[in-house]
């Protein structure tokens, strides 16, 4: 990253995010600290001396599809990055199909949309701040400090998301923020540094579904994931298995013959399994590609 004003410090560019791991319960106990999880499309704002930018998950540069958040970050310090999600109320809910909207359109087209539907911008670390540089490596509460004092003073529609150390709370979250489409809750330990890689969890709002076993990743003797086809059609890739359901589904998992392999949306290549494998799978709201196998059904 170019140096910012009088500052004279780098960082990598595109910015590797941290993530979050999917779990069935809330973790309790000390030092954990919980926010509500937006449903829009994640973005690290980068600030530096003369303008603002924003990045996708994936890398890609993404600015121009949100002018509506970037011009008023200007108003940030030099030196200030930050990693959020960006979002779009509509009739007091999160509407993640006018995100999809947005991203997909062109420049000009999106410039229009969010004349009727403007974005939002929440922010749940701060990854560098302009006095005391590259912060990644403090515990999340002094990075929460931090975000907090560096958004003191910036109006919405850039904000900082709730945070809590009370388990009820969060529970209340989980609960009665669902009908304005909030996802579930994401739980962090507050010593914890920012890294890329899953070093967060979330618990999202699911339910389980029936799902045909696809392929597989890894050794089919030892499975480390299955790729299931969803009930709407669509292939997911499950998060690892754990030792039990890996051994299971070694046994099961029926031999198409010669090895054929096929991919994901996302790039991830499997090695398919013949048909009659089916799995009981949590796969949060639908647009998630990312499901829990959590039980092994029948192998007809």
């Amino acid at each position: 990253m170019r140096a910012l004003g009088p500052h004279s410090w780098i960082m990598e560019e595109p910015v590797r995010v941290a993530l979050a791991e999917a779990v069935a319960v809330l973790p309790v106990g000390e030092g954990w600290w919980y926010e509500p999880k937006f449903d829009g499309h994640r973005a690290v704002l980068l600030r530096d001396a003369d303008t603002v930018r924003l990045q996708s998950r994936s890398g890609r540069i993404v600015t121009s599809w949100w002018m509506d958040i970037a011009v008023p970050a200007m108003a940030l310090p030099a030196g200030t990055v930050l990693d959020g999600e960006l979002v779009i109320w509509r009739d007091g809910r999160l509407d993640f199909g006018a995100v999809q909207s947005r991203a997909a359109s062109a420049p000009a087209r999106a410039r229009a949309l969010a004349e009727d539907f403007p974005a939002s911008y929440a922010v749940w670390d701060c990854l560098h701040h302009p006095v005391h540089g590259d912060v990644r490596g403090r515990p999340w509460t002094d990075r929460r400090a931090l975000l907090l004092d560096v958004l003191a003073d910036i109006p919405p529609p850039i904000q900082a998301v709730p945070a809590s150390d009370d388990v009820a709370t969060a529970r209340d979250w989980y609960e009665s923020l669902r009908p304005l489409n909030i996802e579930g809750v994401v739980c962090k330990r507050g010593s914890s540094p920012y890294r890329p890689g899953r070093v967060w969890v979330k618990v999202r709002h699911s339910e389980p579904v029936d799902a045909m076993v696809v392929g597989f990743t890894g050794p089919r003797s030892r499975p480390r994931a299955l790729v299931v086809q969803l009930p709407d059609g669509r292939r997911a890739l499950s998060q690892r298995l754990t030792a039990p359901l890996a051994a299971h589904a070694a046994a099961l998992l029926p031999d198409p013959g010669p090895d054929r392999f096929g991919s994901t949306r996302d790039g991830e290549r499997y090695a398919e399994s013949g048909p009659g494998l089916v799995a009981e799978v949590l796969a949060g709201s639908t647009r998630h590609r990312v499901v829990t196998v959590t039980r092994i059904l029948a192998a007809e």
